[in-house]
């Protein structure tokens, strides 16, 4: 095992040298890796404090995410909030006074989840147990098996619940029974980021985004393939520069599909086809945030940056956060809110990119997206510390922290010509591929 870390540490120094530095980062941070001076974080400078911010309760939540960077994000239902850690519990609190509802110890290493519909609460584990509790109690309803870990949260629609595994494959089972109805299977390539795009259920469709730039639409009830896009071409001469993974859960409002793709590009579809509405170079692999008229993006560096929903031109560009490794941006009425790798929330005014207010939730590391439920923003750190906050703004004139220029930058069109372009079969890097490709995820190369 000592020799393993010290060629894991070995081959992120040559990572570090050899790529750009944005890229090396999130492989380090996706590989566990703790150390990478291509680039220092941002540091926090001192703002006119534009919103006063309220901690309406905190609560400590089993063990958290144990420095495994599992992104187990909590999820509001009704008056209650549910949230797991990787030991196995699984707790329900009210969601305006932290009070606990009930908690259970699963005795699963759960990584995905929770999910949760009216009836059940979902979470998945490492060793691809899919785990059905009943929303009220705690009490188990079922589990079932499927062909390996599980990093993203199951979701229910319509009787059928639908569970993501690390070797390409989208399970599909009973709701009631948690009988297995159909599996997608799709090819995982040698080098990927550590995590898998959460499955969106719209329209009778079950919505996912792969490894290597495509979005796929299946028929629910059958698990048909209804229509698939590629969204990002690889390029480079290394397997590292040529992957382009979706990660993050794909954004639906309306007939529009919003995803974005590490080392690619910000895309929009049509729900209907998969055709491709435009297309922004924005490199992302964390969740969407969207109002009528903007989408919110953190990119692979640190920026915020708010662009059209409807062009994907830019609105503004936030760049005092770089290399903070920011989760996904939240909207809450007129802020935006992220967390960053020290435990801190920062808000933003959402017109103008801002900062309004820092918070510090706990030190470690806030991993998944702060979400919102009615006014209230909720963080998860990955210590286990729950927190719900609220805020009211100050009454404070002018812009005292103001942030950079706005950047635009035009949008791409993709031609038919591009779509059908092959991927690159260079074969550089290969043995650094497939040695990174044991810290992936993927099980049999383990």
């Amino acid at each position: 095992m000592f020799t393993l870390v010290r060629c894991a540490a070995t081959l992120l120094l040559i990572l570090s040298t050899c790529v750009g530095c944005g890229a090396s980062k999130v492989v380090g941070d996706w590989l566990g890796g703790n150390e990478d001076n291509t680039e220092p974080p941002s540091p926090l400078v001192e703002i006119v404090t534009t919103a006063k911010l309220t901690k309406l309760w905190s609560a400590n939540i089993g063990k958290g995410t144990d420095e495994l960077f599992i992104k187990l994000a909590p999820v509001v239902l009704g008056d209650r909030i549910f949230i797991a850690d990787t030991r196995g519990d699984v707790a329900a609190l009210y969601a305006e006074t932290g009070k606990k509802v009930w908690r259970i110890d699963s005795d699963l290493p759960i990584t995905g989840g929770p999910g949760a519909d009216e009836n059940l609460i979902l979470v998945g584990s490492s060793e691809g147990d899919v785990l059905a509790l009943a929303n009220t109690t705690g009490d188990e309803v079922w589990r079932s098996k499927v062909s390996s870990e599980i990093l993203s949260s199951p979701r229910e629609g319509d009787g059928v619940v639908v569970a993501r595994t690390i070797d390409g494959k989208i399970f599909a089972l009973d709701a009631t029974s948690g009988e297995r109805l159909w599996v997608y299977d799709r090819t995982v390539p040698t080098l990927t980021l550590r995590g898998t795009s959460t499955p969106v259920i719209a329209n009778g469709l079950v919505i996912v985004g792969f490894d290597g730039g495509r979005v796929t639409a299946l028929e629910l009830k059958t698990g048909k393939l209804i229509w698939e896009t590629k969204v990002a071409i690889s390029s480079g001469r290394s397997e590292l520069e040529r992957m382009v993974d979706i990660d993050s859960q794909p954004l639906i409002i309306g007939d529009t599909i919003y995803v974005t793709t590490f080392q690619a590009n910000v895309s929009a579809l049509s729900l209907a086809s998969g055709q491709v509405l435009w297309q922004r170079d924005i490199s992302s692999h964390s969740e969407l945030a969207a109002d009528r008229e903007n989408l919110y993006v953190t990119d692979q560096d640190g920026n915020v940056w708010a662009i059209d929903r409807f062009s994907g031109t830019s609105v503004w560009k936030q760049d005092k956060l770089t290399y903070r490794n920011l989760t996904g941006p939240t909207v809450l009425e007129d802020k935006i809110i992220v967390g960053d790798f020290e435990g801190y929330l920062h808000w933003l005014d959402k017109a103008t990119g801002d900062m309004a207010a820092r918070v510090e939730v706990e030190s470690d590391p806030i991993l998944t997206k702060p979400i919102v439920s009615n006014n209230i923003l909720f963080a998860y750190s990955s210590g286990g510390k729950l927190a719900a906050y609220t805020y009211v703004n100050n009454d404070i004139k002018g812009r005292p922290n103001k942030p950079v220029v706005k950047e635009d930058v035009k949008t791409q069109e993709i031609t038919e010509s591009e779509k059908e372009q092959p991927e690159n079969d260079e074969k550089e890097g290969s043995f650094f591929g497939r040695f990174l490709n044991i810290f992936s995820g993927d099980d049999e190369a383990e």
